[in-house]
C-alpha cells in the first residue's frame, strides 16, 4: 500500500502551473515573466504575469489597461511612457498612442545611451522595482501552481511597495 501526501507528490514545487512557459534563456525550464508598469520613482502602478516565452510587446495594452490608480474620470494613466528596444514595433506604438500616451521608444539599431538622459536616469528605476519584488520570497521562486494565486501575491507585493514609498 502506498501513501501519497498532497505536498509531496512527484512534480510538485517550483515547476510551473498555468501561465508558465519554456524560458528561452534558461534551458527551456518553465518560468513566469512579471510585467510591471511603474511611475518615475519606481512605485508599481500595474502588474501582470505571463509565460516566460511570451514576448513583452504582447502585454503592453493589457498592462496599460490594468492601471489600478483611479481618478474621478477613469484610470489615471501616465502622459509619457519610456520603453526599451524590445518594444520597437508599430502595433506596440499604436496601442500606446490609442490610449492617449506619448511613447518614447528606443529604436533597434540606435546607439545605446550611457548614463543619464537630460539629467534623469530611466532604466534603473524598473530594475530597482524588480529587486524590491525579489525581496518577497513567494515571488522570487514561484511555488504556486495556479497563476491567479501568484498574481494575487504580486499585487499584494505591489501594494506593500507603494505603501512603503508613501511613508
Amino acid at each position: 500500500m502506498e501513501v501519497v501526501l498532497a505536498r509531496h507528490r512527484h512534480g510538485e514545487g517550483a515547476k510551473g502551473g498555468d501561465l508558465t512557459g519554456p524560458n528561452p534563456t534558461d534551458r527551456a525550464k518553465s518560468g513566469v515573466k512579471r510585467h510591471v508598469l511603474t511611475d518615475g520613482r519606481g512605485v508599481p502602478l500595474a502588474a501582470e504575469i505571463s509565460g516566460a516565452n511570451v514576448h513583452d510587446k504582447r502585454l503592453v495594452a493589457q498592462i496599460l489597461d490594468a492601471v489600478v490608480v483611479r481618478a474621478p474620470r477613469g484610470p489615471r494613466r501616465p502622459e509619457h511612457l519610456c520603453l526599451d528596444k524590445g518594444y520597437d514595433y508599430r502595433d506596440t506604438e499604436a496601442a500606446v498612442r490609442v490610449r492617449g500616451i506619448t511613447p518614447h521608444i528606443r529604436r533597434r539599431g540606435e546607439q545605446p545611451l550611457l548614463g543619464c538622459v537630460q539629467g534623469k536616469p530611466r532604466r534603473w528605476v524598473v530594475e530597482r522595482t524588480n529587486a524590491w519584488h525579489n525581496r518577497f520570497r513567494g515571488l522570487l521562486v514561484r511555488w504556486e501552481r495556479i497563476g491567479a494565486h501568484y498574481l494575487g501575491l504580486l499585487h499584494l507585493a505591489c501594494g506593500l511597495i507603494a505603501f512603503r514609498q508613501a511613508l
